[in-house]
């Protein structure tokens, strides 16, 4: 039992600090609140995490390694555009879940190297999964792009995801939290990557895309 409590107390830390941080913003909680909300002190705080930063790597550490599982496309067979609804979806769930990170990452990775470096290697790595999406429907002939366009319309989906809850955050911060209202942002922000691949699908692949994108259309109404 005394071997466990320590691994007890350090993740509901890091449970407590999420909810924290994605309710107030990482930059309002400090390590004395989220103590007082733990109920414990401070002292057993730092023994479990030197500082904030040491709370904010540890969560990045736990998305980093969710994301990591997710950023892969099927192994053995081409991506179609069932999969890229689906990895969309799921992706903006994970940023959601972890939307502190977006929220506030100007903030986080002008003071924080480690995270900057990091970030900057899951950017790339969504970058590079959404063209090898393109890449294997333009082998199916379901997609009709060139090489550059590829590059050009996977940088800029990936920007389109990682700022679109701060886009959703300045249309209506007061109901930023609110369940019902994010997920109809989530929702919206997986149809507006998508609709950047519209005009590029042809045949079956963009009849189903069409009826897809209907369906979630009918859902935000």
């Amino acid at each position: 039992m005394q071997h466990k409590a320590p691994r007890r107390t350090r993740e509901r830390i890091l449970e407590l600090s999420l909810r924290l941080f994605n309710e107030f913003g990482e930059p309002n909680i400090t390590t004395t609140v989220i103590a007082e909300e733990m109920n414990i002190s401070p002292g057993n705080l730092y023994y479990h995490f030197r500082n904030k930063d040491d709370i904010v790597n540890s969560l990045f550490a736990q998305f980093e390694s969710e994301i990591g599982r997710m950023l892969a496309v099927p192994a053995n067979r081409r991506a179609n555009i069932e999969d890229v609804w689906l990895y969309l979806h799921l992706m903006f769930e994970l940023v959601w879940r972890y939307r502190f990170f977006y929220r506030d990452l100007s903030d986080l990775l002008s003071r924080n190297r480690t995270l900057e470096l990091r970030f900057k290697e899951i950017v790339a790595h969504k970058i590079k999964v959404a063209q090898q999406l393109c890449l294997g429907l333009r082998s199916d002939k379901a997609f009709e792009a060139s090489d550059a366009e590829i590059d050009a319309l996977a940088t800029n989906m990936v920007v389109v995801a990682t700022y679109w809850l701060s886009y959703e955050y300045v249309r209506n911060p007061r109901k930023y939290t609110e369940q019902q209202a994010m997920a109809e942002a989530l929702a919206r922000g997986c149809y507006q990557v998508l609709s950047l691949i519209r005009p590029y699908l042809r045949g079956e692949t963009h009849r189903v895309f069409e009826k897809l994108a209907d369906e979630y259309l009918q859902k935000l109404k």
